[in-house]
């Protein structure tokens, strides 16, 4: 089998998704199947060296505008397309989904022409949060247009679609008219196994935040966005520290976003707490020294399709205190590897005070249990067989 990724970008910085398509095409290779990926990318894009990816990428090239609109990607799809079993798209709202259709349309028109089959992947993109949000009222209407021009057919045209988990299967059936995709397949999202632990992993980590001294910590490790809840956590730990300082473990926010407006005005709702610490993004050792260091991970997001920080937490043997806006929540509470609460400020003040008051022992039972979450339901070798289901 040969398969095409179609992703606007394959940058680190974007985002989950692009991590989500590397990790799944690892998966994918280990079952011998063959992948390539087209992005807007430029061929020269200086994290593309770093990246090392062992896949075939095909760069077109920067699109022009938010949309991402290429006048090379329509004619390099339909020029292309034929030679692979299935495609995946991976995301919607911009220029790529569009161009796939297109291509296809095009390459249906040929009675003789090969045409592959076209999977959606969402990555949560359909998830009404996103129709609702304070502040995305001309977003909103913005897609409602946008849907029936063009998604729609995207959508209920592709053989099928694709979902992390049954809560973003299901909360796509809530934004949109004449939502009919022809399948809906679960094929979970698998979360590499991390490196096992050495000691170089903690010493990158301090190079990075050597203010932290050794002290115990709570780690966000994150996009510093206003979707990811970290005013809730800022604020609910601010009053948690003025009321028990003693008692409360330091807080580390890491991830991409310092230099924004809003990563900024993070920085100083935090300016008066001496143990809160602001490392930027980590990577490498750096990244698995933070999560191997840690005492639990903490996410109080508005709204997380699947979450890879939390699953490579869980990976870790970390409990996770996250909102209930966590997609894949009900499989960590199941397995009992985290604390779950509402997306409020008075839901984050409760997982910082559930887990602050835990005996050790308990602390360290959950986080036995969260390794059991993570081999149950996100390992890559489960995922990558559901997703191959789902294919063929």
């Amino acid at each position: 089998m040969k398969l095409l990724h179609v992703v606007a970008s394959l940058d680190p910085q974007q985002g989950g998704v692009c991590q989500a398509v590397r990790t799944m095409i690892a998966g994918l290779a280990e079952q011998g199947v063959a992948n390539e990926v087209t992005t807007l990318d430029a061929p020269d894009a200086a994290w593309s060296a770093e990246a090392a990816d062992p896949f075939p990428v095909h760069a077109l090239g920067p699109g022009r505008s938010s949309w991402g609109y290429s006048a090379q990607l329509i004619p390099w799809l339909s020029n292309n397309l034929p030679l692979y079993d299935g495609v995946i798209l991976h995301g919607l709202w911009q220029y790529p989904s569009y161009a796939v259709r297109r291509a296809m349309q095009r390459l249906l028109g040929h009675p003789a022409a090969v045409a592959p089959r076209v999977f959606v992947m969402p990555h949560g993109m359909l998830d009404p949060y996103f129709q609702r949000a304070e502040g995305r009222r001309i977003k909103a209407l913005r897609n409602q247009l946008y849907w029936q021009l063009i998604e729609k057919t995207v959508v209920n045209q592709a053989t099928g679609l694709l979902f992390t988990c049954e809560t973003e299967r299901r909360l796509a059936h809530e934004p949109f008219p004449a939502y009919r995709p022809r399948q809906e397949r679960i094929v979970s999202l698998g979360v590499e196994e991390p490196p096992a632990y050495v000691p170089a992993m903690r010493a990158a980590f301090q190079a990075r935040c050597p203010e932290l001294a050794g002290r115990p910590y709570l780690l966000f490790l994150s996009r510093l966005h206003d979707k990811k809840g970290v005013d809730l956590l800022l604020r609910a730990y601010t009053q948690l520290a003025a009321a028990s300082p003693a008692t409360l473990p330091a807080l580390v926010v890491a991830g991409p976003g310092l230099d924004t407006p809003y990563g900024q005005q993070m920085q100083q709702l935090a300016a008066g707490v001496p143990t809160v610490f602001f490392p930027g993004m980590l990577s490498g050792d750096a990244k698995w020294g933070a999560f191997y260091g840690c005492e639990a991970f903490v996410l109080p997001s508005h709204q997380e399709n699947f979450g890879i920080a939390v699953a490579e937490a869980l990976a870790c043997g970390k409990p996770v205190l996250i909102s209930d806006q966590v997609n894949i929540c009900q499989e960590i509470a199941a397995g009992e590897g985290g604390l779950v609460a509402p997306d409020t400020l008075a839901g984050t003040q409760q997982l910082l005070a559930a887990w602050t008051n835990m005996a050790p022992a308990d602390q360290q039972a959950m986080g036995q249990r969260a390794r059991q979450v993570y081999s149950n339901n996100f390992a890559v070798k489960s995922a990558t067989a559901k997703l191959l289901a789902a294919l063929s």
